[in-house]
């Protein structure tokens, strides 16, 4: 898993061993700070990683703790990337919040594997209506009032930190976070968590934190239930997207799956940057790194909107 909560890349310069990009231009010394979205976080993991095999004399540290944090951290000058799953609102922008669209991924339904009805909810799914009356009005209180056969309960999760994930699930239903019902946890792995040991639990979780990206398989434990989206009582062969990460990837690529809850995700910075090592980090994410994207279970930007993104850079 990825969410370790802080990450500390110190690099090491190794005397006589530079590699073609290194000799094209002059090297580069100093530190990136960087905090926020769990969404995004394992995203920058990688890409820092790779980064630093060019540029040995960064050091990049990194920490995961919600877009609300990062946002925060960034427009008091604490760090120099916020990292955030959710658009910038009107006052942040004020605030002189500046975002770059680097990557995309959803938040999705999640269930228990240990959920007695697992067969029946995985062939049925779940409607956006439904999920509006599980999450905001709190109309449903059972799984039975769901669409399924047993009155069983339902236990209702969402989170406690403010962040891009229950932001972009709200928004689907026309709310905010403090909308969303349940007991609240922090983080996406405490969710996952959370949901994992509750048989009759409902949460969600990024894509991210449910899906094993050696297996590309749901994680041990949490499932994701599918999306009703013709509204006929079962998952139709093209709606069943979710057996494995690229299966899921490729359907938010197409647009079959619902934009919110997918959604793009952002670096954001406390105006245009200029400090040199930010702007090449930003520049090397938004161009070279896009080749780890596929791989890190992300989905790629339009060109469109990468080249916007260089464009706000430069």
């Amino acid at each position: 898993m990825y969410f370790t909560q802080s990450v500390l890349i110190s690099l090491i310069l190794l005397s006589g061993v530079t590699t073609a990009s290194a000799q094209s231009k002059p090297e580069l010394k100093g530190k990136i700070s960087i905090s926020g979205a769990f969404a995004l976080y394992p995203m920058a993991v990688k890409w820092a990683e790779e980064y630093r095999k060019l540029n040995p004399g960064v050091q990049i540290d990194l920490s995961a703790g919600g877009a609300g944090k990062g946002m925060t951290d960034v427009l008091a000058g604490v760090v120099d990337i916020a990292l955030v799953s959710r658009e910038i609102n009107p006052a942040e922008t004020k605030k002189g919040a500046v975002g770059f669209a680097v990557t995309k991924d959803a938040v999705v339904p999640t269930i228990s594997s240990t959920n007695p009805q697992l067969k029946e909810i995985l062939e049925k799914g779940i409607t956006r209506d439904k999920l509006n009356h599980i999450f905001i009005t709190g109309r449903i209180q059972n799984w039975q009032e769901a669409g399924f056969s047993k009155p069983v309960p339902l236990h209702v999760y969402t989170r406690s930190d403010a962040c891009g994930a229950a932001e972009t699930l709200a928004q689907w239903f026309g709310k905010k976070q403090e909308d969303l019902q349940g007991v609240a946890v922090f983080g996406d792995p405490g969710l996952a968590t959370s949901v994992k040991r509750d048989p009759v639990a409902i949460g969600y979780n990024n894509i991210g934190y449910v899906y094993d990206f050696t297996t590309k398989k749901p994680t041990n434990g949490v499932q994701v239930i599918p999306i009703d989206l013709n509204n006929n009582g079962k998952i139709d062969a093209d709606e069943n997207f979710y057996g494995d990460i690229q299966s899921l990837t490729d359907a938010i690529a197409a647009g079959k799956y619902p934009s919110p809850p997918a959604r793009d995700l952002y670096f954001v910075t406390k105006g245009k940057p200029t400090n040199p090592i930010v702007i090449d980090f930003t520049r090397w994410v938004l161009v070279n790194g896009q080749q780890f994207v596929d791989a890190a279970g992300y989905v790629k930007l339009s060109d469109e909107k990468l080249k916007k993104s260089l464009a706000a850079l430069n």
